[in-house]
């Protein structure tokens, strides 16, 4: 098996500062450099693994099933493995699902449901996530895989477009604590839009939207489609007066986004 492609700013980053210690040579003054920077920023990933509560088996086990599958080999969109949500960015939704109580949480892009099991884990038993995924084939591969887990359950999973999916939610009514965001970049106004002027969020209740380093192309240029998409999403949020929001550097980078009330 290949080794994961670089997809966070600090991967990346490991990747260059690893390719120019293999270029600086002999030089020792530049190459000794180098290979300090390299190791500070290579060692960062495996030490938050280390010490972050460690993932369920059954999370476990959805990660290495979707690792192991060729999603090069499939009709639709483009998918790979590194999509995946992963042990410590799971665990940190874990414990917001802990912070908020919530009970109702939705998730607006599942692709193979770790996301959805990870906080799933996390609720009470009469907890419910309610997962977006509009590709039927990986719903269909995240069921399978779920189903086992013990938490099926508390997994609703809708198919279909997730525009479509949160207009049904908001005409039936629904109200969530908590709303994980990570599905296509350029519907993530849409989808924020549809959040809270929909009424989809509890008083309470927080938006965790993923992906918004985007490999660090909203600051250090050399954008794609999704760089574009998510620096004017990250600046449309920052001038929004009806939130507040932080952008934590986790992985991709998440942000927490709440409503709140302004004279």
């Amino acid at each position: 098996m290949s080794a994961p492609r670089p997809v966070t700013p600090l991967g990346i980053l490991v990747e260059k500062l690893g390719a120019l210690v293999e270029r600086a040579g002999d030089d020792p003054g530049l190459s000794g450099a180098l290979r300090e920077a390299h190791e500070l920023a290579a060692g960062l990933d495996p030490y938050l693994a280390r010490h972050t509560t460690p993932e369920s088996p059954a999370l476990q086990a959805l990660a290495e099933a979707t690792a192991a599958r060729d999603w090069s080999r499939r009709d639709g969109p483009f998918l790979e493995r590194e999509m995946l949500s992963g042990h410590v960015e799971g665990q940190f939704l874990k414990m917001l699902v802990h912070a908020v109580r919530a009970r109702r949480v939705l998730d607006v892009g599942m692709f193979t449901g770790y996301s959805a099991l990870a906080m799933a884990e996390a609720l009470p038993a009469d907890g419910r996530v309610v997962a977006c995924e509009v590709d039927a084939e990986v719903a269909g591969f995240a069921a399978r895989h779920l189903a086992g887990s013990g938490y099926a359950d508390r997994i609703d999973v809708r198919v279909g477009p997730a525009a479509d999916t949160l207009a049904a939610l908001v005409a039936d009514g629904e109200v969530f604590d908590l709303v994980f965001v990570d599905a296509d970049k350029a519907g993530y106004p849409a989808y924020l839009a549809a959040v809270l002027d929909g009424g989809l969020l509890a008083p309470h209740g927080l938006v965790c939207v993923d992906n918004t380093l985007m490999q660090g192309q909203p600051w250090s240029g050399g954008r794609s489609d999704n760089g574009d998409a998510i620096a004017a999403f990250n600046d449309a949020v920052s001038a929004d007066p009806r939130v507040e929001q932080v952008l934590v550097p986790l992985r991709d980078g998440v942000t927490l986004v709440r409503r709140v009330d302004r004279p």
